[in-house]
């Protein structure tokens, strides 16, 4: 008796979204098939990854959704954030983002707490009051409870008995949490293949059929799951989906990275500071300082933006700076029909 044809599903980047794709697939599936099937369809994951990309690696706090990500694959905290030089994040505080007399010069954005059931009914009515020109507090500060976390430098971890349900993101340091998030993917039967991908094969109606390596190698597949970043292999360069541009109201399109020095009293909170052509971000992490200028390259140049940094967070020049080009949108929704060529 020849054993069932496994379901493939193919996942094209290994970096953290790739492997954050491969761990739920691999952890959610097998329940989730058996509640629709007596026989369960057996299911084969597999990550390519070139190993010549590197991980952008700029992108290292997080909303609540990542602590809501590991509570669904059992995997603790105090299992992933040492490993990923990981910090706890309450709140973000919006700095020098208004010029205007008598403005407040920050601002918080904490987030929602369990806590907060009562307290942010009042903080939105206020605001619909500041709206008709009342002076009443909108200062999340004074409402919510992560903000008071937040000043106080206090993360947000309770008792065991305490009653209340607190939400939070992390600072983390991405290249490590993609090579942990490979590592647990490995431990649920995740293939990993590193391999450069040459050529997608498509059927005649055009859906992907498999990829062929620079190495003549195809992997071959019956999902597959677009996660190569700007590349777009899959999504536009080869299946043509257009590409929805925000441009025109988001004028960011680059960024410099330069890391620094870990502080010496860790925050709970990302610092976001508005500068001459864009904004900076301040990510606390155990072992350094993620720091990073984001700007429109039609206001400044890519030295005058490393200058910038470099003078305000007063590093010399032999510390060494990244500098990135992002595309800001969205792709637009595809489907296919039978028929299509």
């Amino acid at each position: 008796m020849s054993l069932p044809t496994p379901f493939r599903f193919v996942i094209v980047g290994g970096g953290t979204a790739g492997w954050m794709a491969a761990l739920l697939l691999a952890k959610q599936l097998p329940a989730q098939l058996a509640k629709h099937s007596a026989a369960a369809m057996p299911v084969q994951i597999t990550v390519l990854d070139a190993p010549d990309i590197g991980i952008i690696g700029v992108g290292e706090g997080s909303t609540p959704s990542l602590k809501r990500f590991f509570s669904d694959l059992g995997i603790a905290e105090t299992e992933w954030m040492a490993a990923c030089h990981a910090t706890y994040k309450t709140n973000i505080r919006f700095c020098d983002w208004t010029i205007q007399a008598g403005q407040a010069s920050q601002y918080s954005h904490p987030f929602l707490t369990q806590l907060d059931v009562h307290s942010e009914q009042a903080f939105y009515s206020n605001c619909f009051k500041r709206r008709l020109g009342l002076a009443v507090s909108t200062s999340p500060d004074q409402f919510l409870f992560n903000a008071y976390l937040a000043a106080e430098q206090r993360v947000p971890k309770a008792s065991a008995h305490f009653p209340f349900r607190l939400e939070y993101g992390y600072h983390f340091d991405s290249m490590l949490l993609g090579r942990f998030l490979k590592q647990q993917a490995a431990t649920l039967g995740v293939c990993y293949q590193p391999m450069h991908v040459e050529q997608v094969l498509q059927w005649p109606d055009g859906q992907i059929r498999g990829l062929l390596g620079s190495n003549g190698q195809q992997i071959d597949g019956d999902f597959f799951i677009d996660c190569s970043g700007f590349r777009a292999l899959l999504l536009q360069q080869t299946l043509q989906v257009p590409f929805l541009s925000f441009s025109d109201n988001l004028l960011n399109d680059a960024a410099v990275v330069l890391p620094s020095a870990p502080l010496l009293n860790l925050p709970v909170e990302t610092r976001a500071t508005a500068f001459t052509h864009g904004w900076v971000w301040q990510i606390p992490l155990t072992n350094r300082t993620g720091n990073g200028y984001v700007y429109s390259s039609a206001f400044t140049s890519a030295n005058a933006a490393e200058t910038q940094l470099r003078r305000h967070l007063q590093l010399p020049d032999d510390v060494a700076a990244r500098h990135l080009s992002m595309r800001v949108g969205q792709v637009a929704r595809l489907t296919f029909s039978p028929d299509q060529p």
